[in-house]
């Protein structure tokens, strides 16, 4: 029996709960066996959340909505799979996401507020945004509307600008890793692949780390990257979110890996003539083969976008200034 008030479990006749001392409901069908999972997250947290449901899964990890005891506040519990948790390099990596992004401190990027280890269960707690993600808007309606597109890219590209600045590559920038707050802000979020100045490399030179859809060729090639290969990937992103796919697409990642060295993407104006013409041309320099010729910096690209948005009439007041808060000046989401 799953005690409601504070999670722990008894056995399935038990009238009232061992720890809190609460009535528990009555059970007319036969109770389910605990859940061993949830019950060691429990025990590797020292009950200081309230684990509520599973929100979702990845290649990593799982998902869980949670309950700060103390304060009452929602929370996410990211836990590694535990076949992974057993691999030395995935634990490295894990761990790696949650210093990566808490060095990082900007209002449009995703920051663990702790991290743990205990046997195999390793964790993060991370910050519920209550608006979902980009992947699952894109699943629903398969594009964004322009204005919204150049407002998302906006401030992904300004929290990359500021990653980028304290020595941070993300190198899988794609929908999946956007998340939105109640406002509809932008949040940067999963850093488990991160290269940063402050780490030694994880991974052999030439091991190509990311999603083949969003690498950047040089990224394909297993090269060193800057932060020139995420702008890339933001360039795929708005392109995906205004004609409803990426450029590039093949039956298997090393086919999507070859084209995004070798082959041209085809312009967004010809996908879509309804495509504004300027932000077509914003989108498609983020996809120049040549890091060189692509926006060099986040701040520059969100710079361009907002300027298309001022142009259009989309940028309004305070809405305005919560969309692309400017690198290095940070700005509360959704504040003034």
């Amino acid at each position: 029996m799953f005690c409601p008030e504070c999670g722990t479990w008894n056995r399935g006749g038990a009238a009232s709960c061992l720890r809190c001392v609460a009535v528990l409901p009555e059970v007319h069908a036969r109770p389910d066996a605990p859940d061993a999972l949830i019950t060691a997250l429990r025990q590797a947290t020292g009950n200081r959340y309230r684990v509520l449901r599973r929100i979702g899964s990845g290649g990593m990890a799982d998902v869980y909505l949670v309950e700060q005891e103390t304060l009452g506040r929602p929370l996410v519990l990211k836990v590694m799979h535990a076949h992974l948790a057993r691999d030395e390099e995935m634990r490295e990596r894990f761990r790696r996401e949650a210093e990566a992004a808490a060095r990082l401190v900007h209002p449009l990027i995703c920051v663990p507020f702790d991290y743990g280890e205990v046997g195999e269960v390793v964790y993060l707690i991370m910050p519920h945004l209550g608006g979902g993600g980009l992947a699952e808007q894109l699943s629903r309606g398969r594009t964004l509307p322009p204005e919204r597109v150049a407002e998302v890219g906006a401030q992904v590209a300004t929290a990359l600008d500021h990653a980028h600045r304290h020595g941070v590559v993300h190198r899988d920038v794609k929908p999946d890793n956007i998340l939105f707050d109640e406002d509809g802000n932008a949040y940067l979020t999963d850093f488990g692949i991160a290269t940063a100045q402050f780490h030694a490399r994880l991974t052999a030179s030439g091991r190509a780390m990311g999603t083949p859809h969003y690498m950047a060729p040089e990224q394909a090639m297993g090269r060193t990257l800057d932060g020139r290969a995420d702008l890339y990937a933001v360039g795929v992103l708005m392109y995906e979110c205004l004609v409803g796919f990426p450029p590039f697409d093949a039956a298997d990642a090393f086919a999507v890996g070859y084209k995004q060295v070798h082959e041209a993407p085809v312009p967004v104006a010809e996908v879509n003539s309804g495509i504004p013409v300027a932000l077509a041309g914003i989108v498609m320099r983020c996809l120049e083969k040549s890091p060189d010729a692509r926006w060099q910096r986040g701040a520059d690209l969100a710079a361009a976008l907002e300027a298309w948005l001022h142009d259009r009439g989309a940028l309004r007041g305070a809405r305005a200034r919560a969309v692309t808060p400017r690198a290095g000046t940070p700005a509360v989401p959704g504040g003034s």
